[in-house]
């Protein structure tokens, strides 16, 4: 990284990593499999929540996963964040955001946010009009934030697209595209995220095995997209179907999918992994803090518009006024 960076960040790539440069990898196992059920969230969305739930709760750095439907009319209108960091990934039309220091614009099929609250931010997220009604889709991940830079400034970094390297293996029979960290050789654009989180969207047609090396003991889940996934974990396999979430072991230095030969269709998922922070978390609703008093002292800057707040005095989105 430049010396003149201003990225406070931790570094996406651990370097020397035993499991990155393992010369004789191991599977790992496989902790636990659950189906993510719709639920209503939001004003008039829907989502298919899986971190987040009585079945898998801060798993570290991880805070929440949706996979989230939002139709005209429906969305997420003005509200606040502290203390951890969110990741939209659009697969399907579009979503407008707004907030309170004048940040705005519009993230399309195939694009990312990555919005760091830090102290904290009021911001709102809309679905995009696409002209014909449909509804938008994709994938929102939060992500604890160190502690040490929970007070940090608020950040955005938008991804597009068209940015975003595309591995492939097997003959071509996995794709991958590296949003964040590093598939077969081929590293993602960095400076995205504030704590080092990996973020893959893998395709496996049939036939296809998907190899894919994750840094020594960070935590990883796979969240099956489309089709049908088999993973190997080296004593057994296991089927796991759509919008199930798959957690895998901390031991172990890769992940292993694939399809049949005689597979039906393709599978996709989203194959996700973060270090692991050793602090509390302490969680009410949107503020995310490390002890108590700290949850309590955000509520009292929302309320008082103070200590990083002060921009929500008398503001008011303008995408978020449809719900009105």
């Amino acid at each position: 990284m430049a010396p003149s960076s201003t990225f406070v960040g931790l570094p996406v790539i651990p370097p020397e990593d035993p499991s990155l440069n393992a010369t004789s990898p191991k599977p790992r196992g496989i902790q636990k499999v659950f189906e993510a059920i719709e639920q209503g969230e939001g004003a008039g969305a829907t989502v298919r929540r899986s971190i987040g739930t009585p079945k898998l709760r801060n798993f570290t750095p991880f805070l929440m996963l949706d996979h989230f439907t939002i139709a005209p009319g429906s969305g997420f209108p003005d509200h606040p964040h502290r203390g951890q960091e969110t990741i939209t990934y659009l697969l399907k039309g579009a979503v407008d955001h707004e907030d309170f220091s004048g940040n705005k614009g519009t993230i399309e099929s195939g694009d990312l946010q990555f919005m760091t609250a830090g102290k904290g931010i009021v911001h709102a997220e809309m679905p995009h009009d696409n002209g014909d009604g449909s509804s938008n889709v994709g994938m929102q991940l939060w992500v604890d934030l160190p502690k040490d830079l929970k007070s940090c400034e608020p950040r955005y970094r938008d991804l597009k697209a068209s940015e975003i390297p595309l591995a492939t293996a097997d003959d071509g029979k996995v794709q991958v595209k590296v949003i964040s960290g590093r598939s077969y050789g081929v590293d993602s654009v960095q400076e995205l995220a504030y704590t080092p989180v990996w973020l893959l969207d893998a395709t496996i047609q049939p036939g296809g095995k998907l190899v894919q090396n994750l840094p020594a003991g960070w935590n990883a889940f796979a969240y099956t997209l489309e089709g049908t996934t088999t993973f190997d974990t080296g004593a057994t396999t296991q089927q796991v179907p759509q919008y199930h979430n798959t957690v895998f072991e901390q031991k172990g230095d890769q992940v292993i999918a694939s399809v049949p030969e005689d597979g039906k269709q393709a599978a996709r998922l989203i194959l996700i992994a973060g270090m692991p922070l050793s602090q509390p978390v302490v969680q009410y609703g949107p503020f995310v803090l490390t002890d108590p008093s700290q949850v309590r002292q955000a509520m009292f800057d929302y309320s008082t518009y103070s200590n990083g707040f002060e921009r929500a005095r008398d503001w008011a989105s303008e995408i978020g006024k449809v719900m009105m």
